[in-house]
């Protein structure tokens, strides 16, 4: 096993537009928790050794005020800020745009606050112990300048109760080497409990235990470089273009393309759940209370004192 700890860098830069809050800082758990602190429990309970925070500069105060008591002493911590000014080397940013740049560019952004392998992962979504336990070993034992990791969901544990979700379907060769990922959107069970997605050729069944990514993916810190070297190209191609993002998986699938190295797919069992949609929110709150039950959390995961510490 190698001597570093890893790291575990959350994307919570983006505001929700379709739940129509910041649900990433809305407390879900008895004592007002929010669901990036479970997986902020997990990573430390499996051993990461530094969170680093990807946010919008202007909640810098309020995210610190909201985590640093919870979290001091525990764990190192980090707040990298995502501008839109960053890494246009020279470049003049569109008065029209103000969508950010992309989940790549949010991991371009760590580039001075990352320098061992990390996982990513999504604020607004619960991953699971296992999860994490997987992302841990990865990052521990094999992962290298070669080699990356995604944790792969089984799309049964995936889903919404109120409505369809889009969902990335790994598809991987005999040794567990992603070869691509198959975006499919509208998913959702049948009345006959079957799965299935629609596209533009219509209704298509999905097998329920296929793999599918959730955006809890691990990389060695190579993959910052290449970040910044793909995104100075994005930028040739999309700085005048409003909506155009660069995202983690075009960055994972240059990096697989071009002969860089590999990404393995490794499969967790754990349930994920988030909040797509508003009404998902009293799902996720009765889900951390049963796994408060099963006695996988404290029922406050954090010190007495400050359990009622304000969420943003």
């Amino acid at each position: 096993m190698n001597n570093y700890k890893p790291t575990l860098v959350i994307l919570a830069a983006g505001m929700a537009s379709r739940y129509g809050s910041m649900k990433q800082v809305q407390g879900f758990g008895p004592c007002n928790e929010t669901i990036m602190e479970y997986s902020i429990y997990d990573a430390i309970e499996v051993g990461f050794g530094k969170v680093v925070f990807i946010i919008r500069e202007e909640f810098a105060d309020a995210f610190k005020k909201t985590f640093n008591p919870k979290l001091d002493g525990r764990i190192e911590v980090e707040y990298v800020y995502q501008d839109l000014n960053k890494f246009l080397n020279g470049r003049k940013l569109p008065e029209t745009r103000v969508k950010p740049w992309g989940t790549g560019h949010a991991v371009l952004c760590c580039k001075d606050a990352v320098n061992e392998p990390f996982a990513v992962i999504n604020a607004d979504d619960f991953y699971g112990r296992d999860g994490m336990q997987k992302a841990y070993d990865f990052l521990t034992k094999e992962c290298n300048e070669n080699t990356y990791g995604l944790i792969g969901y089984k799309l049964i544990n995936t889903l919404s109760e109120n409505g369809s979700v889009s969902r990335g379907v790994c598809n991987a060769d005999e040794h567990s080497n992603l070869i691509e990922i198959n975006e499919r959107t509208k998913v959702y069970k049948t009345n006959e409990d079957t799965l299935v997605y629609e596209d533009e050729s219509g209704v298509n069944p999905l097998d329920s235990n296929s793999l599918v990514s959730m955006n809890l993916i691990c990389f060695h810190q190579n993959v910052i470089p290449l970040c910044e070297k793909e995104f100075d190209k994005f930028l040739d191609k999309n700085l005048h273009t409003e909506k155009g993002e660069f995202f983690i998986p075009l960055v994972t699938n240059i990096f697989i393309q071009s002969g860089l190295g590999n990404v393995k797919v490794k499969s967790t069992d754990a349930k994920w759940f988030g909040v797509t949609y508003k009404e998902d929110a009293p799902t996720v709150t009765v889900n951390l209370r049963n796994l408060i039950a099963e006695k996988v959390y404290p029922n406050c995961l954090w010190d007495w004192d400050i359990q009622n510490t304000p969420i943003i």
